[in-house]
């Protein structure tokens, strides 16, 4: 797993439109290489203000958009369209604006989806569609994602994996069932820590002053079940985007003067 590295932004909307130029930048290269790109979304504001910010972006049509494999990290389970899923919010703010593959966009279940209300075999339904979109070329049950994102929590979660909760200990499955979330909704999907860990770069999102303490907590060497946040590396490359905000109780050695 790859040392987490740290670029802080002067705020919250300048870090949007940089990590969403990154974005654009590590697709188009993915698709160079491979004529194929996988980015897993994150919700919260960050997730949705790096999307609304790459919809607005002038390079965003360099993207080819029919070659982008869509998953997300985590899902609260809700009935289709409720606006507090994050695929409804994804949804407003890019994906009803540009030409995606809809074969290539891989919602997590909804409660009045197929498995109804069982939670358990949504989760399992989305594990057995990582699988089947996994190469050989993958070593494991989940596609070696380009890009990950995940917001980061006040509490350290990310995605729907909290602090001494059973999904942030689980090392077999990829993707868990959430209950009791101490955030609502208590019922959520998540990919695991096995899972994220598949991901050639794991970017962790974290702008605002509600941020500080996770940040500082996850980046001194916490462990992963007090801090989830702390488990989530990439293979390749492992990258915190903050802002100013969000970074103000780190060593200013972590980073370089000029990242600010």
């Amino acid at each position: 797993m790859s040392a987490p590295q740290l670029v802080v932004h002067r705020d919250k909307e300048l870090m949007a439109q940089a990590a969403a130029a990154r974005l654009i930048t590590k697709i188009v290269d993915a698709q160079a290489a491979r004529g194929t790109a996988s980015v897993v979304l994150t919700g919260g504001r960050n997730g949705n203000g790096l999307l609304a910010a790459l919809g607005s972006a002038p390079a965003r049509d360099a993207v080819d958009w029919h070659r982008l494999d869509l998953w997300w990290g985590d899902e609260r389970f809700l009935p289709e369209g409720d606006p507090e899923r994050n695929v409804t919010q994804a949804r407003a703010a890019l994906l009803d604006q540009v030409p995606l593959d809809p074969a290539r966009v891989h919602p997590m279940p909804a409660s009045d989806g197929p498995y109804g209300s069982d939670v358990e075999a949504a989760a399992a339904a989305y594990a057995t569609a990582l699988a089947a979109a996994a190469g050989p070329e993958d070593h494991g049950p989940v596609p070696t994602f380009d890009v990950l994102m995940l917001g980061v929590g006040p509490d350290t979660h990310v995605a729907s994996l909290f602090p001494e909760h059973p999904a942030v200990r689980e090392t077999e499955r990829t993707v868990v069932g959430v209950h009791g979330a101490p955030k609502p909704p208590p019922t959520r999907i998540s990919l695991t820590l096995p899972a994220i860990r598949a991901a050639r770069e794991v970017w962790l999102l974290a702008a605002g002053e509600d941020k500080a303490n996770a940040a500082a907590i996850a980046l001194s060497g916490a462990g992963e079940v007090q801090a989830p946040a702390a488990g989530a590396r990439g293979r390749a490359r492992t990258l915190w985007l903050l802002d100013s905000a969000a970074a103000a109780q780190l060593p200013r050695e972590l980073y370089p003067p000029a990242a600010a």
